[in-house]
């Protein structure tokens, strides 16, 4: 009787784990948000647990400049120029930059899945590795 009684309730304390783990993972996706120091916690938990060396930096914001033609009538002199990539710049940049270590092995889908979900929906992003 004692074992026909258990074999009933196994499936109940199943149910009953699977809720705990449901319950402690919406608990830490509420305690995270979009602030930098809670989203390198949760990429650091989630990528990096004992080292902890990723790092959310700035984005750049570099300047652009213009080659005039010669109907505008500006000076042709164009001194040292650099060549960079469109999120590089400030005007369609990147709001801040992922910066991961490169010994590091991840899967790049679930990095970004796991800051999009954290994100601020107009927040501009790009993952790098150092």
């Amino acid at each position: 009787m004692n074992a026909w009684i258990t074999l009933l309730l196994s499936p109940v304390a199943d149910v009953h784990y699977w809720w705990l783990q449901y319950r402690r993972d919406n608990i830490y996706n509420l305690a995270h948000n979009s602030q930098i120091c809670y989203l390198r916690a949760a990429l650091n938990d989630r990528f990096d647990n004992q080292l902890r060396r990723i790092r959310i930096d700035e984005g750049n914001a570099f300047k652009r400049q213009y080659i005039y033609t010669d109907a505008e009538q500006k000076p042709k002199f164009l001194g040292t120029m650099y060549l960079y990539d469109d999120s590089d710049y400030s005007d369609t940049g990147v709001d801040f930059i992922v910066v991961v270590p490169a010994d590091l092995v991840f899967s790049i889908y679930e990095m970004k899945s796991l800051v999009d979900f954290y994100r601020l929906a107009s927040k501009r992003y790009k993952i790098i590795k150092e």
